[in-house]
């Protein structure tokens, strides 16, 4: 297979390129609606939204009419973000699913490439774009790219890569470059500068990928779990225990705190064990309040997984947190997937915080 990321300008790759699509059309985002209790730290940020509708909103929907898909129409995805966070090396994993990549694309000429894509009766199924803040209109020809090809019937998926200003200075520190943002100022000045205006943009996207903690293996094991399925789930899950003593994981839809349960790490011979261990998942498990939790936690959040659906969400990541992310959030969160497994969407878990003491 041969790869191909263009630099401004679309190119073409050959090789065993699969049919499937990354993700069902009707659902993708890695979900949220509206306002999240979810950030750096303590900060509160909305993470993910329904597909890039924008400041357009329902407006858009109404000039866009009745869709149009067909085998012709390619699989949408755009990759922005901030810089520093890995745009490239998500672009490289997508290539390496046959995806045909452009690099460093304007977004006014994202219509034109996506339409080529469209005219090569099936041969381009999977187009992806890599789009930065060079511009400062990008926001607002971003939208405007992506409404003129709501209109025509294709859905684009956006991904948006995300990173801590700690992380993001010593990533631009690394490789000596200036931000392309800061001009005469700091690193720092021009990482806010971008943060303001990528805000709209990451709220309406249908994945945001928080780098700081992965490198650049663990990145491309996120976008292919993300895109590579045959036939993936209708919404995929991600449970992730955390601990609040390191902070909120900032691609949190939903956050659940069991800090309310007793710590075992007060049980001298619990302490050195993880919520993994048998002895202290049943610890944690058999504590008043426990088992009521898990139940209406798991009713409601069946309720908010059914109605993300619905609005076409094709990732969610749930959030669970004790103090350190060793004993409680694990034992749940592990309790959560198995018991969402059952009849529920395909789920994954990750322990953010584990062995971090």
């Amino acid at each position: 297979m041969s790869r191909a990321v263009a630099t401004g300008t679309a190119t073409s790759q050959t090789g065993g390129r699969r049919e499937s699509r990354a993700a069902a059309q009707c659902t993708d985002g890695q979900c949220t609606t509206g306002q999240r209790t979810v950030g750096q730290g303590a900060a509160g940020q909305s993470t993910v939204g329904q597909s890039m509708a924008g400041q357009a909103g329902a407006a858009r929907a109404e000039r866009a009419g009745p869709r149009v898909t067909g085998a012709d129409t390619p699989d949408v995805v755009i990759i922005t973000g901030m810089s520093g966070a890995g745009r490239s090396t998500a672009a490289k994993s997508l290539e390496d699913l046959d995806w045909f990549v452009a690099d460093n694309l304007p977004p006014g000429l994202l219509p034109t490439m996506i339409e080529l894509a469209s005219r090569a009766m099936g041969a381009v199924p999977r187009v992806a774009a890599v789009l930065d803040v060079r511009s400062r209109a990008f926001s607002t020809d971003l939208q405007s790219a992506i409404g003129e090809l709501d209109a025509r019937g294709m859905r684009p998926r956006v991904v948006f890569l995300e990173a801590s200003d700690d992380t993001l200075v010593r990533r631009f520190e690394s490789v000596r470059r200036p931000h392309p943002l800061q001009e005469d100022g700091r690193v720092v000045d021009g990482i806010a500068a971008e943060r303001t205006l990528l805000r709209g943009v990451r709220e309406e996207a249908d994945l945001v990928i928080d780098t700081s903690a992965l490198n650049v293996h663990e990145l491309r094991a996120r976008m292919h779990d993300a895109f590579s399925a045959e036939e993936p789930a209708a919404l995929r899950v991600n449970v992730v225990s955390f601990g609040y003593k390191y902070g909120l994981p900032v691609d949190a839809d939903i956050v659940a705190d069991c800090r309310f349960l007793p710590n075992p790490r007060w049980v001298p011979d619990l302490a050195p064990l993880t919520g993994l261990d048998e002895r202290v998942r049943d610890y944690v498990l058999r504590q008043p309040g426990a088992a009521d939790f898990l139940d209406s936690y798991l009713s409601a959040l069946r309720v908010v997984l059914a109605g993300y659906e619905r609005e076409g969400k094709r990732f969610a990541t749930l959030a669970i947190g004790c103090t350190g992310g060793k004993h409680r959030s694990v034992a749940i969160a592990e309790q959560i997937a198995s018991q969402l497994r059952v009849k529920g969407p395909a789920v994954q878990v990750l322990h953010r915080d584990l062995g971090r003491e």
